[in-house]
């Protein structure tokens, strides 16, 4: 096996080069010597340029170089440069080698994409709005929407008969046609769609009367999608084949559907848990309670503790949402919004004072033991 040249030599660079100057030499001897420019085209070299500005140009590769030289990438095979034709060959300089080339040379060393063969069309997505309870529950919802799909008269061939669809004969059915410049490597020959069949590699002589020859047809639907009970905002549904239409006869993409929930006056919702701020009367926090709280699946019997606080949060294990994937529930979070009453009788007043008077008997009041503190 012959002895690896120098890197900074294969490039012609010094030792101290910047980046910038290591990919402006790449640049000029790759386009000197890549295997398309049928001039001065060298695929050996070509290979030994591309693996010099692999290492070079990045600072832990060039870092191990400079220390080690060709040892430091021995244990990965004996080859530390990326295969310039494995990826594209300008991963790593970048886009605009690769756009270069693509003009010169056409897109590449080979066609790998049969431009006639039939290809699925794009995804596409689509916003809805649901009610807060319409995610936990589920529901079956219709929403309009405005497809392209295969002309059921013609089959989708946009032709009368299936006689009247013929092979190209600007491009052969080839779907592109070769078109040749004068660059400066000279002259160039490149690959193009080709105009006359637009790169489906067929002509029609009669075009299908309900379609016009195009294949297919637009139509305003309405599609019935089903929302899954626990569903989250942001996730998606899909509706399959109600995307953008196939190319050269092939299927529809797919229309993804995002769900956006309309907020509810009083549950929150936290991933599957619920949270809900509960209003007790004062007394009831006093003494302690049972009250039916709603759920998002109906009313739960929670007790509330005699002497509950402002703001104290009571847990309802398993009264959350349920999981779209597993069905476990989540928990519902009650939070105590304690009322104190604006108006009260005469009986409701002397009460408190009677119960005011016993707490005073045993010890300071809080508003006494507040103020102590400011006298110290």
């Amino acid at each position: 096996m012959a002895e690896k040249r120098d890197y900074y030599e294969v490039l012609g660079v010094k030792k101290s080069a910047s980046k910038d100057e290591i990919k402006s030499a790449y640049r000029k001897l790759a386009k000197t010597y890549h295997p398309d420019n049928k001039e001065t085209g060298d695929e050996a070299k070509f290979k030994e340029i591309q693996e010099a500005y692999d290492i070079l140009y990045d600072d832990q590769k060039r870092s191990a170089y400079d220390q080690f030289g060709h040892a430091a990438f021995e244990q990965a095979g004996g080859n530390p440069g990326a295969n310039p034709f494995q990826g594209g060959g300008f991963s790593g300089f970048g886009a605009d080698l690769g756009d270069i080339f693509n003009s010169f040379f056409g897109g590449g060393r080979r066609r790998d994409v049969n431009p006639t063969a039939p290809r699925r069309g794009d995804d596409t997505i689509q916003r809805i709005k649901i009610n807060f309870m319409d995610a936990i529950n589920g529901r079956d919802v219709e929403i309009n929407a405005e497809v392209d799909e295969k002309c059921p008269t013609c089959g989708g061939t946009g032709a009368k008969t299936p006689n009247d669809v013929q092979i190209c004969s600007n491009c052969q059915g080839r779907g592109y046609v070769n078109v040749r410049r004068q660059s400066l490597f000279g002259s160039i020959t490149s690959q193009e769609t080709c105009s006359a069949c637009g790169g489906s590699g067929k002509t029609i002589k009669n075009r299908c009367a309900d379609c016009g020859g195009k294949g297919y047809i637009h139509k305003k639907k309405i599609i019935k999608v089903h929302i899954p009970a626990g569903i989250k905002p942001g996730q998606q549904v899909i509706s399959r084949g109600n995307g953008e239409r196939g190319i050269n006869g092939g299927p529809n993409g797919d229309l993804y559907i995002e769900i956006l929930v309309k907020p509810h006056d009083y549950f929150v919702r936290e991933g599957n848990d619920i949270q809900l701020v509960v209003p007790v009367d004062f007394v009831d926090a006093c003494l302690g309670c049972k009250l039916d709280i709603p759920t998002v699946y109906g009313d739960v019997t929670l007790t509330i503790p005699a002497g509950s606080q402002p703001g104290q949060v009571l847990r309802m294990k398993g009264c959350g949402v349920k999981d779209l994937k597993t069905g476990k529930p989540g928990d519902q979070y009650v939070k105590l919004d304690i009322r104190v009453p604006t108006t009260i009788n005469r009986k409701q007043k002397e009460a408190l004072e009677t119960f005011k008077k016993e707490g005073d008997k045993k010890e300071k009041s809080l508003f006494e033991k507040f103020k102590s503190v400011f006298k110290k």
